[in-house]
């Protein structure tokens, strides 16, 4: 039996619905959103709109307008930073953050002359709120920070973080790669600015989806310029959302399997997906505990974490476990530094990263002791 634990990466598999719903546009709509009159354009343009309505539903967002599709949680991301930060600006960030915020702030640094303050977090993840509080200058511009971290799982504290950012006068970008679709996400109740997820991970949808939410009150910086099917005699972009960041053609395929993705997790209810997870992810920390010369990062309390999973064991390298785990036992993991060595860093594994196993909604407890049986055995073979 073939298990798959790297959903932090992508989840798989996807319900049903998702490449129904893509079938069924392919073979019977398969226009441009937003290009044409005729029924099928318009057609195109209903999975749109419905689609960037239920994701508001999701997030408890009024206005769906401000909802911008990308094309995953890096370009919503690079729109944020890119669109935002002038030179001279001031942000602050954390020890945990994934390549898709490091490396973006990296480049405006080089490129814009920015500064960049990271908040160190413990080992486990946790964010240390009194760096955080004395981290602001007069010149601090955003706060850009994950909502849970991809290593470790970790959850942050976001409305803390937000409180402690506003007090200040500065926007929060959050980014919800790891927690949108598995994770309750309020943009009210958090009081979050800009909010960048990815559909092909909580979300269940596919890749090549995603978006960025613009809290009211924020204008951004076209990060690209073109067609947008609306006042086309216009020289520049349109002053209006969401057409202003939505040049060129959408995703429409794409967003038709996140419609019906979305759909799946509100019939679901995020509630049910978060107990499900967390039930999976205690079953795997209590199993990995008892097994000796294995080392676990990140909290043990499940309700600090999402189903993330890292660990290592003695000096096999990741890379051994997860061939050993995939050729002797079809079991599907991560390794490496998972595209975030500040994570790596913080938790001391920067030489030689983690084995990652992540769950979904879709795995099953059965599963999970598969898992475990397999690590056992691996050690025992390697003792």
């Amino acid at each position: 039996m073939a298990v798959y634990l790297d959903n932090a990466a992508t989840t798989y598999p996807k319900p049903p619905a998702v490449w129904q719903a893509m079938e069924h546009f392919m073979k019977n709509i398969g226009a441009s959103a937003g290009r044409g009159g005729y029924c099928r354009a318009l057609a195109a343009e209903e999975i749109v709109f419905q689609c960037r309505r239920l994701l508001g539903k999701l997030f408890n967002i009024n206005d769906a307008t401000r909802i911008i599709f990308t094309a995953n949680a890096t370009e919503a991301i690079n729109l944020a930073l890119k669109g935002w930060l002038n030179p001279g600006d001031h942000v602050i960030t954390t020890a945990m953050e994934h390549n898709a915020v490091w490396r973006c702030l990296k480049t405006l640094e080089k490129e814009r002359g920015i500064s960049i303050t990271v908040v160190p977090c413990r080992e486990d993840g946790e964010l240390l709120m009194p760096e955080l509080d004395a981290a602001f200058r007069e010149e601090t511009r955003l706060l850009a920070c994950t909502h849970a971290s991809n290593v470790t799982g970790t959850v942050m504290p976001v409305q803390a973080i937000t409180a402690a950012a506003h007090r200040h006068g500065v926007p929060v970008l959050l980014d919800a790669a790891q927690t949108a679709g598995a994770y309750p996400i309020d943009v009210r109740k958090l009081d979050i600015d800009f909010l960048a997820f990815t559909g092909h991970k909580g979300l269940l949808g596919p890749t090549g989806t995603g978006g960025l939410y613009i809290r009211p009150g924020f204008d951004l910086h076209p990060l690209k310029e073109g067609g947008t099917g609306s006042v086309s005699r216009l020289e520049y972009m349109p002053e209006g959302l969401p057409d202003r960041f939505e040049a060129g053609t959408l995703n429409v395929v794409g967003i038709a399997g996140l419609k019906a993705a979305v759909e799946y997790i509100l019939n679901q209810g995020i509630s049910r997906i978060r107990s499900h997870e967390e039930i999976l992810t205690a079953r795997m920390l209590a199993g990995l505990e008892e097994l000796p010369g294995l080392t676990v990062y990140g909290p043990r309390e499940t309700a600090r974490k999402v189903g993330v999973v890292s660990f290592n064991i003695k000096e096999l390298a990741p890379e051994e476990v997860a061939y050993a785990l995939d050729e002797g036992h079809e079991i599907m993991v991560r390794v490496g530094l998972h595209c975030a060595p500040l994570a790596h860093k913080t938790i001391g594994t920067l030489d030689r990263g983690t084995v990652r196993a992540s769950v979904s909604y879709f795995n099953t407890a059965e599963e999970i002791d598969t898992f475990l049986t397999a690590v056992k055995e691996i050690i025992v073979l390697t003792s």
